[in-house]
């Protein structure tokens, strides 16, 4: 299988660390969307990344759609067995990929417009957001041991996209959430060279 990611990105991150966790032989290829390469479009119409491509099957897109199709693989190996704990892992991880999209509406607000059209009253309400989730999870931050989860590696992939897109913005009040990466790491030591990134 193929999965075709940028650095930055924090889903592609997200999918590529699952994929370590579980063992399974996925080859990471770096694609542009600004490019729009077919090998991209042609796998999935939007032109988003990540996209799996799988031998003699349809392409898997979207991140949560991949997340499901490795546990699935694996027999449940990314989502707890039972019910409930399954739905607070699938909240979670919905939770940490939510304030991850409000970030990315910030950069690309900032990015796309000409500055004079920058418009910073949707630039606050989405920081407003931001804030109030990563509050959140400061208070009711999940276990975090050997038995990993699709919610653990959607929280690692928000903090390195802050660590990378809005470094010393988001840290003071939170000394949980800013330790965690650290005894995350005890479990997943390939987080460091897997996170959101700048291109070299």
């Amino acid at each position: 299988m193929k999965l075709l990611y940028s650095p930055t990105s924090p889903y592609s991150a997200k999918a590529r660390m699952a994929a370590k966790y579980l063992g399974l032989d996925v080859e990471s290829v770096t694609t542009s969307t600004e490019e729009a390469p077919e090998m991209l479009t042609g796998n999935n119409p939007l032109g988003k990344i990540p996209v799996l491509i799988r031998e003699d099957a349809p392409s898997v897109y979207d991140s949560r759609a991949i997340m499901q199709y490795f546990n699935r693989m694996t027999k449940n190996g990314l989502y707890p067995r039972n019910p409930e704990k399954r739905t607070d892992a699938e909240v979670f991880e919905a939770l940490c990929d939510g304030i991850t999209d409000c970030l990315l509406a910030i950069v690309y607000e900032r990015r796309m417009r000409p500055t004079e059209l920058v418009h910073q009253p949707w630039i606050d309400r989405q920081w407003t957001k931001v804030t109030r989730g990563l509050d959140h999870i400061e208070a009711n931050l999940p276990k975090t041991n050997k038995n990993l989860h699709g919610g653990h590696f959607a929280l690692a992939a928000l903090i390195g996209y802050l660590g990378l897109r809005f470094p010393g913005q988001w840290e003071k009040g939170r000394p949980k959430l800013r330790n965690w990466t650290k005894k995350f790491e005890k479990f997943f030591p390939a987080h460091a060279d897997m996170v959101p990134q700048a291109p070299k």
